[in-house]
């Protein structure tokens, strides 16, 4: 039999957590599984660098989801030359234009702010005082995507063909299982992209992994377990009750797709239950809005008891004292609220947004609350908050933190690490040549890898940024 000659490149998410990039070459045909961008403060200077390989190289990508660390970079790919075809579900696809638009329109203010303010300061930051692209990339870029279906093979490029499979995590994400024909061989990779979590709210299940010979698996998780789903209810209610009897404002930094949807169902409940006070909840990201509005379009892709909730006329996004600010006035006039209020803003990481500005009013007020609901990557001004920095730079000011920090770990739509030995749980039966653990900080993926060889005897690794692997 033939062999294959093929090569993986880890170009992102490698012993981090964000960035995720995996360039797959069999002889010229070039395939990358996602381009996301890099969010740690450490490693944002590769969203700079030139791309390993020229775009127009590439035959396609493939997109896991329409998270900005697994799509972000696409944009950047096709302004310096990538003209091939962007695949993706159909909701992955439509949430991923609302992101990268998203995107393009906050490094464009970011970029402007930065110029004036490092004007001012007779200075230079380490990176260009530009975007990394514009509304126009965003435009060529959304024309080269490719909505497939779940479980029906697509060709990628002469020889490849790419399946995606159910994972849970976000709205539309997928796993994919990419087989490669060489002459009379063929070998199988596998993408996890984020796992996803067993009954949640919204999402459907994620499905188990299906045997490949290769395997790149994430850890993000890998190291910890997340509250019960059934403890979200009384810590929220918890967070919000508190809150008004200090007087403060509930922030919670949270992430346009699933996140904010998620937390807005749990508030629906408890506020039909009356186990919450009326409190005005405002979601201030038009991004959410949006995301929302997909939600609606493909229900398909929601799990049995949301679709039957719907069906009942009854909906997550639609309560009394719900405001959806949708511009910037709306956004500045949430300040002029008297009382408790709730806020939903972006970004889940604090690294840019609305949040920032709710940061400024109410990082210095004891009787508030920064209640984080999702990860908080390394490096992120989540994670210095939630680290318990006393001080922290926000809008290119210093700011002390005395509000109250919390965190909910059930919201996450990440797996914890018995979700993804639970995810891994076939490979035991049918194991595969060789499993790279990615997208975990370093004692996290190291960790998550032992655990798999100690607990099934697989062939593991982890790659570092840059790794290139021969699979054959």
């Amino acid at each position: 039999m033939n062999t294959v000659g093929l090569r993986l490149r880890f170009l992102g998410a490698a012993r981090n957590v964000t960035g995720s990039r995996y360039l797959l070459e069999a002889g010229s045909r070039r395939v990358l599984v996602d381009c996301g961008l890099y969010q740690e403060r450490e490693f944002a200077g590769r969203n700079w660098d030139p791309f390993p390989v020229p775009p127009a190289s590439l035959d396609a990508v493939l997109l896991t989801h329409a998270h900005l660390d697994h799509c972000g970079y696409l944009p950047r790919l096709v302004r310096d030359g990538f003209r091939g075809r962007v695949f993706g579900t159909r909701p992955t696809a439509e949430i991923a234009e609302i992101v990268l638009r998203d995107s393009a329109s906050l490094q464009a203010e970011d970029a402007a702010n930065k110029r004036k303010r490092h004007e001012k300061e007779g200075r230079r930051g380490p990176y260009p005082e530009e975007p990394l692209y514009q509304a126009q990339d965003v435009d060529r870029c959304c024309a080269l995507f490719e909505p497939v279906d779940l479980e029906r093979a697509v060709t990628a490029a002469p020889g490849i063909e790419a399946v995606f499979h159910e994972v849970g995590h976000i709205l539309g994400a997928a796993m994919i299982r990419v087989t490669v024909r060489d002459g009379g061989a063929t070998r199988t990779v596998l993408f996890s992209g984020d796992i996803g979590r067993w009954d949640r709210p919204l999402i459907r299940d994620p499905q188990p992994c299906p045997a490949s010979d290769y395997v790149v698996m994430e850890s993000t998780y890998g190291d910890r377990e997340h509250e019960d789903v059934g403890a979200i209810p009384d810590l929220l209610a918890e967070a919000v009750r508190s809150t008004r009897e200090r007087g403060g404002n509930l922030l919670i930094p949270s992430f346009a797709i699933e996140r904010s949807q998620d937390v807005l169902y749990f508030l629906h409940e408890l506020r039909q239950s009356g186990r919450v006070p009326f409190l005005l909840v405002f979601v201030d990201s038009p991004m959410a809005v949006r995301v929302a509005d997909v939600f609606m379009k493909h229900r398909e892709f929601l799990d049995e008891d949301m679709q039957a909730w719907l069906s009942r006329g009854q909906s997550p996004f639609h309560f009394s004292g719900l405001h959806m600010a949708r511009t910037v006035e709306e956004s500045k006039a949430i300040n002029n609220v008297k009382g408790t209020v709730v806020v939903l803003a972006g970004s889940g990481m604090c690294t840019g947004g609305r949040i920032k500005h709710h940061l400024v009013r109410n990082l210095a007020r004891p009787e508030s609350t920064v209640l984080f609901v999702g990860y908080q990557a390394r490096g992120t001004l989540g994670r210095q908050i939630l680290d318990g920095a006393p001080e922290v730079r926000v809008l290119g000011q210093r700011q002390p933190v005395r509000a109250r920090v919390l965190q909910i770990h059930g919201f996450s739509a990440h797996a914890d690490r018995s979700e993804l030995l639970r995810w891994a749980q076939p490979l035991a039966s049918r194991p595969p040549r060789r499993l790279f653990v990615t997208h975990g900080e370093p004692e996290v993926a190291a960790g998550f890898a032992d655990t798999l060889r100690a607990r099934w005897t697989l062939a593991t690794s982890v790659p570092a940024y840059g790794d290139q692997v021969e699979l054959e």
